[in-house]
């Protein structure tokens, strides 16, 4: 046995071997099939020198996961959790334990992907139709989404959609001086560079003013509560549009704005069992008119039919995303909240119509009881409430230095009025409590018996809501937790399967990294607590920031960007800030590559860019020359030109710095998309190349899990010249306003990126790199001789990800990359990115933390994929007949009594023989895309649907 010290024992301990998949054997054994001795010289190889960092990164070296864990619980342990009656659109909730276990902290749900690929998702999109469903009953609205990202960024979608659908050609919109600031604060963001006027005033002014569209709160940010339909009726007379922001808890009881004439409902779920987490995330929703579904930004699962005509879920009208509209966009919405809608809705599934009621008039009650209390005791509260007070003519200097001193946080409002929202955590000593710091007494049931509720008779609900049967199924924790799992063995997550996709690294997402999210000093903190209750989340940040500006090459970095394309769009408002402040606001030219994801040119339409596109060559690569003469075309107007590095088709391109001086010598600033960012950490930072600004997704290379499409993380870092032009925060100074609705964005999830780079450590993020490189590599050569890889760098190598090249094999044969991607499905895998960037292909990117093991199940795979392509293209197989075209196979048809395929059943469900000892079925076979589009429908299938389907069997 040979001698080992003690510090080989504890690097053994480290979590690098638990991330990166490959252990040093396998990886040897790799670099030999791509034909490089070690990672540095593959590295060396791929990466052009003109970019490589010279130095390691300047961060601490990795350690294990109980001293990461210990140094973050101290972090935590700085922050002070006390009874929050804030509100101002956050309130206190019980998350119930079987959906914190079975949804929050379970892996089967938070590392799944977007649901594309429909088959392999009916899970999570039922879940989602039912948070559609929800949303929709609650609001009296025809059709709703399946979420965005908080009800601040929600509201700016309701007023862009106002303006494209009013008949008014008013450029004005009317917003409530009651909503909640930070909504205020995003809509003044969003509607400069659109030119489009915002009116702030009296609710009372709406029905005069001439606008385009309208935004009230409903109960407002105060509490109060109006009756709006004379205003409703006045808006449209004159073809305006009127949003509402509201409550779904408070919509309960009270009248939904669909009765009384909104087109458009926003808000956010929170309260329905979701932490406050700092901020976030949180599931924002908007619900509409079924006139207004094509135009509504975010995503929508509707229901079609499978090739059997059976029911079968799927994302609806996907024409109206902006990667394929692109500059032509209403919205950069690449994403949505999918986990905390999963869990919005289980929350309403669990409860169902009769529990929520008993949640929100025990909520209401206890409000009516407070404020009669607080009354008798002569304080002044405002008429007229759900579930919020507004006291007036108190001291609040001393009323909430009172409420401190018991661990108590009100609203602040101004120097003699203070705010108390109540919630379902409250209880009787909380009621106690709070009507003693203004000098009340409080006997509850003798109150309870002598007050009336405060909800104006016009406008207490009458209507009926969660009627389909799911919601009233599944109360017992019993049957809850049975209808979660039956659901998530209908998916594909990364707990059972690589998740191959390019473009969207799916990465290890550690259990340690997981468990602090959920610990109540991250999850209970209010987002706006004051500073000395949060000084352990003011740590967190400014060391993740740290991180990052190391990782990058940057300046300076904010956090509240909630998504990607929230990243984009604030890094491109500090461009479009900087040129102002330089007397240069006519520079409003950007150029955007051919090969661009769709948000990019999407998120400059916003800003009030005009984009110009960019030729790509013959290899992938951006055009350099197409770049030069642009710039020198639009000199005077250039203000940017945004980028992805490594590119969108997989390559480092070698020009990179040329093109960075190029733009710069003639006035503009350049962008990096950082959605590649895992091809780059700790061998090269955008920042010191040239790079003036990049947004980067913490949900991708730092280990956030995609959640099923949601949520992420997506901060903006710069250079120090554009640092004053990042967003401000809260309550904050600032030259550009907010672009989401807290100040730090998804604060909650933070600890998981926090913990990534802890973990690592300087060697770790770069081994992480080269590895994600060598993995890549060595799937495009294992898969060389069967698929041709359509781009390459130096060296014949691609960076991080492959894009296999289908398009010769379907004129061949007329098998294309859908079938391919359908009969992988069979296979027990996620497709990879179909068609993006390229038509006919399909893009591969297996990330640093997947096995050999892994990585050759998936080329096994590919590879007998091929065999059966060949097998059409000799005639052994028919042409429309075959596993490909029927792809995927469910239970269900191998298992029927007829088979009428001219191919075997073994075939179709198990063509490698590993498939006998694991094996996934998919819910559904094909999914009919165009039946879909073309007979839309976006909530719970009706009962009578599944009884047709019994009789049929």
């Amino acid at each position: 046995m040979t001698h080992s010290t003690l510090r080989d024992l504890e690097h053994h301990d480290a979590f690098i071997e638990r991330h990166i998949g490959p252990n040093d054997a396998e990886i040897g054994h790799m670099l030999e099939q791509v034909g490089y001795a070690s990672l540095e010289a593959l590295t060396d190889a791929i990466v052009p020198g003109s970019i490589k960092s010279p130095q390691p990164l300047a961060l601490p070296p990795a350690i294990g996961e109980v001293e990461a864990l210990a140094k973050i619980r101290a972090i935590a342990a700085k922050n002070q959790v006390l009874r929050s009656f804030i509100g101002r659109g956050y309130y206190g909730t019980h998350t119930p334990n079987v959906i914190l276990r079975n949804i929050l902290e379970n892996p089967a749900w938070y590392t799944a992907y977007t649901p594309y690929q429909a088959e392999i998702s009916q899970g999570r999109m039922e879940a989602l139709i039912n948070f559609q469903t929800m949303v929709a009953d609650l609001t009296g609205m025809e059709i709703a989404n399946a979420s965005l990202l908080d009800e601040a960024t929600a509201a700016a979608e309701a007023m862009t959609l106002a303006k494209r659908s009013a008949k008014s050609k008013s450029d004005t919109f009317f917003v409530s001086k009651n909503v909640h600031p930070q909504t205020l604060e995003v809509l003044r963001t969003r509607a400069e560079p659109l030119e489009i006027q915002l009116l702030v005033a009296d609710d009372a002014e709406a029905a005069t003013a001439d606008v385009f569209g309208a935004l009230l709160q409903y109960p407002d940010t105060f509490g109060g509560l109006g009756d709006y339909q004379a205003t409703a009726d006045a808006l449209h007379a004159r073809g305006a549009i009127l949003a509402v922001a509201s409550d779904l808890l408070a919509l309960v009881l009270l009248k939904s704005p669909g009765e009384f004439g909104a087109d458009i409902v926003v808000g956010n779920t929170q309260r329905f069992g979701v932490p406050f987490g700092f901020g976030g995330p949180h599931a924002g929703f908007m619900a509409c008119r079924d006139a207004y579904k094509r135009s509504m930004p975010g995503r929508l699962i509707g229901v079609s039919v499978d090739s059997d005509g059976k029911p079968a879920y799927r994302l609806t009208l996907q024409t109206r995303e902006q990667h394929i509209r692109r500059e032509k966009a209403t919205s950069n919405i690449c994403t949505a909240q999918v986990l905390l809608a999963v869990m919005a809705s289980m929350y309403a599934v669990y409860h169902g119509p009769d529990g929520l009621t008993r949640i929100a008039r025990r909520v209401h009650r206890q409000a009516a009881i407070l404020a009669a209390a607080l009354r008798q005791a002569g304080v002044k509260v405002a008429d007229g409430f759900f579930d919020t007070l507004r006291i007036d003519g108190v001291d609040a200097a001393a009323i909430h230095a009172q409420a401190r001193a018991a661990r108590i946080n009100l609203r602040e409002i101004d120097a003699g009025s203070v705010g108390i929202s109540l919630d379902e955590t409250v209880t009787r000593e909380d009621l106690t409590a709070l009507a003693g710091l203004f000098g009340a007494k409080l006997d509850i049931d003798a109150l309870d018996a002598s007050t009336a509720d405060a909800i104006p008779a016009a406008l207490r609900r009458a209507s009926a809501f969660l009627q389909h049967p799911v919601f009233n199924t599944h109360h017992s924790e019993h049957e809850l937790l049975r209808y979660m799992r039956s659901l998530a063995d209908k998916d594909l997550a990364m707990d059972r399967t690589m998740i191959p996709l390019g473009s969207c690294t799916m990465k290890l997402n550690a259990t340690a990294e997981m468990i602090p999210v959920t610990w109540p000093e991250f999850g209970n903190i209010h987002p706006l607590a004051p500073a000395d209750q949060t000084t352990g989340y003011k740590q967190l940040i400014d060391e993740l920031e740290a991180m990052l500006v190391e990782c990058t090459g940057y300046d300076a970095v904010s956090l509240q960007p909630n998504s990607g394309a929230q990243g984009e769009y604030a890094g491109l408002l500090a461009i479009r800030a900087y040129h102002r402040s330089r007397g240069e606001g006519h520079r409003d030219i950007c150029l955007i590559p051919d090969s661009a994801h769709g948000t990019n040119p999407a998120s400059a339409q916003m800003c009030g860019m005009t984009v110009v596109v960019t030729k790509t060559d013959a290899n992938g690569n951006v055009d350099v020359e197409d770049i030069r003469r642009n710039a020198e075309k639009y000199s005077d107007r250039l203000a940017a030109i945004m980028m992805t590095y490594p590119s969108t088709h997989g390559v480092f391109e070698e020009e990179v710095v040329e093109i960075c001086q190029i733009i710069h010598q003639h006035g503009g600033q350049v962008y990096t998309d950082g959605a590649n960012m895992n091809a780059l950490v700790g061998v090269a930072k955008p920042g010191k190349w040239g790079s003036d600004v990049s947004h980067l997704n913490l949900h991708k290379t730092f280990c956030i899990p995609h959640g099923g499409g949601g949520p992420g993380v997506g901060p903006c870092a710069v250079k120090s010249h554009l640092a004053p032009f990042l967003p401000k925060t809260v309550d904050g100074e600032g030259v550009v306003g907010m672009v989401s609705a807290a100040s730090y964005g998804s604060a909650s999830i933070l600890p998981i990126s926090w913990m990534y780079v802890t973990l690592m450590g300087t060697q770790g993020l770069r081994k992480a790199t080269q590895v994600a490189l060598l993995n890549a590599n060595y799937i495009a050569k294992r898969l060389e001789p069967h698929y041709e890889t359509l781009y390459t760098g130096r060296n014949g190598l691609v960076a991080h990800e492959c894009i296999l090249d289908l398009r010769p094999l379907k004129d061949a044969t007329g098998i294309s990359a859908e079938d391919v991607a359908k009969r992988l499905i069979d296979f027990g895998f996620h497709a990879p990115t179909l068609s993006f960037p390229v038509a006919g292909t399909l893009m591969v990117e297996p990330t640093e933390s997947e096995s050999q093991h892994e990585l050759d199940r998936f080329i096994d795979a590919m590879i007998q994929i091929r065999e059966e392509i060949r097998a059409v293209e000799d005639g052994r197989l028919d042409r429309e007949d075959n596993p490909l075209k029927h792809a995927p196979h469910t239970a269900t048809q191998v298992s029927a009594s007829e088979w009428t395929r001219a191919y075997p059943r073994e075939l179709a469900a198990f063509p490698l023989p590993s498939l006998k000892l694991q094996k996934y079925w998919p819910p559904v076979s094909r999914v009919d895309n165009v039946y879909g589009d073309k007979n839309v429908m976006c909530a719970c299938i009706p009962v009578d649907a599944y009884k047709e389907e019994e009789a049929e069997v």
